[in-house]
């Protein structure tokens, strides 16, 4: 599936059209409990939808549905999280301004199917990114996070992110945004977008690159939930990368690829006391 810039475009202003029209704003460091607790642990069972690139630097879009989990400390309040987050646990005290923990990401692979122009290069086979996580929210509105992860199976790299957000709460409604930039080593980017010799004469569209690590992309996230009740939530959201450095110069992106990388998404969310001490 293809989508266009404009498409993507409109989502982002509506979203901040739509906060922008709440009546009154408070700083927001964490929502409100999801329930009265019963029990020791809440858990927040998500179900996601997201519209992406078929792959790194790709042109085509795809869509991917997965479900997801998360558990908190009752009587603790639901912590902010970017949608663009790995999924993560902290460490350290939820109600702290400083976590740090286990991160872990799923990226996916590259294969034929997802584009006949990629005919005689290597498939790239779906990778899971385990690592840490940090993130300081020097005041109640802005939030700072770091992860450093490294790939498995499909990619043997080292990969980072980093992301700064506003966090504003009007009512019922949640806005957030912020810069975000990416980076890989040169094992990363080689996987994704290095073309050997063989490759590039059996493809014959491309032509050999070797690159080295460094920042991959720079971009931003801009999301806005709205919370149905205590239980119930749903949350909106863009994200945009601009393929930087060695990472754009590749003939994969330049050739059949953009340098623009467009994501669209769409999460609803259900919190409940699991019973659990």
């Amino acid at each position: 599936m293809r989508l266009t810039h404009s498409l993507a475009l409109g989502t982002l202003l509506a979203c901040g059209a739509l906060a922008g029209t709440a009546q009154a704003a408070d700083p927001l460091f964490g929502a409100p409990p999801a329930a009265a607790p019963t029990g020791g642990w809440i858990a927040t069972v998500k179900g996601n939808l997201k519209v992406g690139p078929s792959y790194p630097g790709a042109d085509d879009y795809s869509f991917v549905g997965f479900p997801s989990v998360s558990f908190r400390r009752a009587g603790t309040p639901q912590r902010f999280s970017a949608p663009d987050d790995g999924l993560s646990f902290s460490l350290l005290e939820d109600s702290s301004a400083l976590r740090f923990g286990i991160v872990g990401r799923f990226q996916g692979g590259r294969y034929l199917q997802d584009d006949r122009r990629l005919f005689g290069l290597s498939k790239v086979d779906w990778a899971v990114e385990p690592g840490l996580f940090v993130e300081f929210w020097p005041v109640e509105f802005l939030r700072a996070r770091a992860e450093i992860r490294r790939g498995f199976n499909g990619h043997e790299g080292f990969v980072g992110d980093l992301g700064l957000d506003f966090v504003q709460r009007y009512g019922a409604f949640t806005f957030s945004a912020g810069p975000r930039v990416g980076l890989g080593d040169s094992e990363f980017t080689k996987t994704y977008f290095g073309v050997t010799p063989y490759e590039a004469s059996l493809n014959g569209l491309v032509t050999p690159y070797n690159p080295s690590g460094g920042f991959t992309t720079v971009g931003a996230t801009t999301a806005l939930t709205y919370d149905w009740s205590e239980q119930w939530s749903t949350t909106a959201y863009v994200t945009y990368k601009r393929l930087v450095s060695d990472a754009a110069d590749s003939p994969i992106v330049k050739r059949f690829g953009n340098e623009n990388q467009i994501g669209l998404g769409l999460t609803v969310s259900y919190s409940f006391d699991t019973g659990y001490y």
